[in-house]
């Protein structure tokens, strides 16, 4: 089990997905597996996120749904301690999650 279930939900990303995925694949802490939830994307999102390494598991949505539903659907696939949300167009600074994690280890009751 990982530590952090990093949860990507995407509708036609391939614009700035490959940049995302570089993000973290350069993370200092990199005991997370990514739950990357396709919601019907028509573009190359799904050739994109395939190319990743295995910890991303690739769900495909029959139909797309709004975002909340989206995000539920992926977090019923976590087998992380934690959670964390990226978007298909964003990046981290590369210790992001090393930071996040520490504080949350170092206060329990946060």
């Amino acid at each position: 089990m990982e530590k952090v279930s990093i949860i990507i939900n995407c509708l036609n990303g391939e614009e700035y997905l490959g940049q995302t995925l570089t993000c973290l694949k350069k993370q200092s802490f990199q005991d997370f597996e990514i739950i990357f939830w396709d919601n019907g994307s028509t573009d190359a999102t799904e050739k994109i996120a395939k190319k990743f390494d295995k910890r991303l598991k690739y769900y495909r949505g029959e139909e797309t749904i709004p975002l909340g539903a989206a995000r539920n659907r992926a977090i019923e696939k976590t087998t992380g301690e934690y959670i964390a949300f990226i978007d298909s167009d964003d990046l981290w600074d590369y210790d992001k999650l090393e930071k996040q994690v520490n504080i949350m280890e170092r206060f329990p009751d946060v």
